[in-house]
């Protein structure tokens, strides 16, 4: 579906990227489609997950893409989690910043897929971080909020002179 057009992604400052957004109760063509259009975004930017909130939608729903497919989830929720990772993440709201956030080493998650059947999908390493930072996204979390003071008025400062 390439006519779809692009979102345009939001970035830090958005009031919406502090939303605790809500369970999406039918999913519907407008879910489906709007899913599509985010993973289309997605992709553009060079981004390897978007949730809802990052295109202006306070659903909990996202699209994510590790390197294996792209995964389409409504209503995730982490089910199991095990072991720590640590790594550099990015996100496509805060251009240029970068973060180490510690993370569950591998994650199952539960969720509907965009046609509302019941999904799980187990992640380890980059797939389980980019899932559990987009689900950080549909409760207002931001990797900000896993940085040190320093680095965390470093990244605001920085942002703020992208505005």
């Amino acid at each position: 579906m390439s006519i779809l057009p692009l979102f345009p992604i939001r970035k830090y400052g958005d009031p919406i990227l502090r939303t605790k957004c809500r369970q999406i109760e039918k999913i519907t063509l407008g879910t489906e489609i709007t899913m599509q259009r985010m993973a289309r975004t997605m992709y553009q930017a060079g981004g390897v997950g978007l949730a809802a909130p990052q295109v202006g939608r306070a659903g909990q729903f996202l699209v994510a893409d590790a390197g294996d497919g792209l995964i389409k989830m409504v209503n995730p929720r982490v089910i199991w989690k095990e072991g720590r990772s640590v790594l550099e993440e990015g996100c496509l709201s805060l251009p240029g910043i970068l973060i180490r956030v510690p993370r569950a080493k591998r994650v199952r998650i539960k969720a509907l897929d965009e046609k509302g059947e019941e999904i799980e999908i187990e992640g380890d390493g980059l797939l389980a971080h980019v899932l559990q930072h987009e689900i950080d996204h549909l409760w207002g979390i931001l990797i900000l909020d896993y940085a040190s003071p320093i680095e965390r008025s470093y990244a605001e400062n920085k942002l703020r002179g992208l505005s």
